[in-house]
């Protein structure tokens, strides 16, 4: 097979690759909060393992790009309204990860996993981790195959904006989700982002688009407001820490052969006995 670069192949892998790595964003951000429930000997597999599973599931699904196209055709009709293998894809994964947001918001606000030092919360499992975020790529892996093959005739068009794309996602995850996992606040506006996206995903498999611009607009200011949120409050710390009181250390005491307790005197204060 013969490869030649032209402006227009060009393009179209510039533009595939920016598309691979926003629809990668969501990606990451569910794989951070979902491996932060993790000990943290076992995050970093998590990411990197989710990740991985993530781009051969896409790099598959390209393969099977023919029955991929499939999914868009109607199975059933309810109501006056067709839904095909990808709307109920999206459904129920949209379900799912609304599910998933609201109920780690909720356990936020509410703490429970400080309640009676956790006792009868079942701890989250390396497996189970995994199966989530396996499910959850499964979704977003569809959406993205199903949009690159809408892009692009070449396959090795598609698999190189995909391998590239993880491959840039990978590199950052563990810096995404330690900044995620750091901040609270940046947390619960990830996870309004992931409601946002559950929202989005639903209703796309019932066959209402929303521009994604709607969706990613307001989460870019909110997370850029955010950050500078951070930076003051940075800035204000250090200023709290430079114009701080010295530390005072408490007077000592020493015992004296007769049992009487005297207070030590502070260096260079010179011996006034007689």
């Amino acid at each position: 097979m013969d490869i030649v670069f032209t402006p227009e192949l060009l393009v179209a892998f510039g533009t595939l690759l920016v598309l691979e790595i926003v629809l990668g964003i969501d990606n990451v951000v569910f794989i951070s909060i979902l491996a932060g429930k993790l000990p943290p000997e076992q995050q970093n597999k998590a990411r990197v393992l989710g990740l991985s599973l993530a781009m051969f599931l896409r790099i598959g699904l390209l393969f099977a790009a023919s029955w991929v196209i499939t999914l868009t055709a109607d199975v059933f009709e309810l109501f006056g309204m067709g839904f095909s293998g990808k709307d109920m894809i999206l459904i129920a994964g949209g379900l799912f990860l609304l599910y998933k947001a609201v109920t780690e918001i909720h356990e936020r606000l509410e703490g429970e996993e400080h309640h009676e030092g956790g006792a009868g919360k079942k701890a989250a499992t390396f497996g189970g981790v995994i199966v989530q975020i396996l499910l959850i790529d499964l979704v977003f892996s569809i959406d993205s195959v199903i949009t690159a093959v809408g892009m692009v005739d070449e396959l090795w068009v598609m698999v190189a904006a995909v391998v590239i794309a993880v491959l840039i996602m990978l590199f950052t995850a563990k810096a995404v989700s330690d900044f995620v996992n750091r901040h609270p606040t940046v947390k619960m506006l990830a996870l309004a982002f992931l409601v946002l996206i559950g929202v989005m995903l639903i209703a796309e498999g019932f066959e209402y688009k929303i521009d994604k611009a709607l969706i990613y607009g307001p989460i870019a200011f909110a997370i850029g407001v955010e950050v500078l949120n951070l930076i003051a409050r940075g800035r204000a710390a250090k200023k709290r820490a430079t114009h701080s009181e010295p530390l005072h250390l408490r007077q000592g005491t020493m015992k004296v052969e007769d049992g009487d307790v005297v207070a030590s005197t502070p260096s260079g204060a010179g011996d006034h006995s007689i």
